[in-house]
C-alpha cells in the first residue's frame, strides 16, 4: 500500500517542480491518500487501490496543471475585486441613504421602506458574501491563500469599520437610517462583524477541500 502512495507523492512532487506551496500541497494529498487506504483496508489488490487513488483525486500530471493554472490567478488581482465589491455595497448603501435624506422621491422611499424591512435578510446576504469571499481564496489558492485571506478580509473590513465609527459618533446623523438604528439592530451588527472572520474561515477551508 505505502508503494502506491511513495509512487503518486513522488510523481506529484516532480511536476510541481518550484511551486511555493509544494510542500503544504503534497501534505494535502499524503492525508487525503492515507484516508482512501483506510477505506481500502479490505482489499489486497494494489493495483485495484491505485485505481481508487486516482479516480477519487486524478493523476499527478492532472493536478500538477491545475495549480499551474492556479498560479495565474494573480492574489492582488483576487484580493482588490473583494474589496472593490465591498466597497460597491458601501457605496450603493450610502448613495441610496445620502438621496432618500435629501431628496422626496416617491420611489427612493419605496425601495427604502423595502429594504429596511428585510433587515436580518440583508445581513444574511451579506454574510455570505464573505462566506463566498473565503471559499474562493480557498478554492483559487488552496493553503498558500492564509495569509490572502487575512489580508483581504481586514482590508475590505475598512468601510465597515468607518460607518460605525462615523455612525457612533453622530457624524451621520442617526435619524438618517431610521426605522433601522435601534439598540437591537446596533448590537446585532456588532455580533455579526464579530462573526465575519470565521465565516470566511470555514469558507476558505470548504473552498480548499474543493480545491482538490
Amino acid at each position: 500500500m505505502e508503494r502506491q502512495k511513495n509512487r503518486f507523492l513522488e510523481e506529484l512532487a516532480k511536476g510541481l517542480g518550484n511551486h511555493q506551496d509544494k510542500e503544504e500541497i503534497l501534505l494535502e494529498y499524503e492525508a487525503h491518500i492515507d484516508e482512501i487506504l483506510i477505506e481500502s483496508s479490505d482489499c489486497s489488490n494494489e493495483d485495484e487501490v491505485m485505481t481508487r487513488i486516482l479516480s477519487r483525486l486524478g493523476r499527478p500530471e492532472e493536478i500538477t496543471e491545475l495549480w499551474r493554472e492556479e498560479l495565474s490567478v494573480t492574489p492582488s488581482n483576487m484580493k482588490w475585486l473583494f474589496i472593490l465589491m465591498n466597497i460597491l455595497f458601501f457605496g450603493g448603501g450610502s448613495l441610496l441613504t445620502l438621496i432618500h435624506n435629501l431628496f422626496q422621491w416617491e420611489w427612493i422611499a419605496s425601495i427604502w421602506s423595502f429594504l429596511t424591512a428585510i433587515p436580518t435578510l440583508i445581513a444574511f446576504l451579506y454574510m455570505f458574501f464573505w462566506a463566498l469571499l473565503g471559499y474562493e481564496i480557498g478554492r483559487g489558492f488552496g493553503h498558500g491563500g492564509r495569509k490572502l485571506l487575512r489580508k483581504t478580509f481586514l482590508l475590505s473590513l475598512i468601510p465597515n469599520l468607518i460607518l460605525m465609527v462615523l455612525t457612533v459618533f453622530q457624524i451621520i446623523p442617526h435619524s438618517w437610517f431610521a426605522p433601522l438604528l435601534t439598540k437591537t439592530f446596533i448590537i446585532a451588527c456588532i455580533i455579526f462583524t464579530i462573526f465575519l472572520y470565521p465565516i470566511s474561515w470555514i469558507g476558505y477551508r470548504w473552498g480548499r477541500k474543493a480545491s482538490i
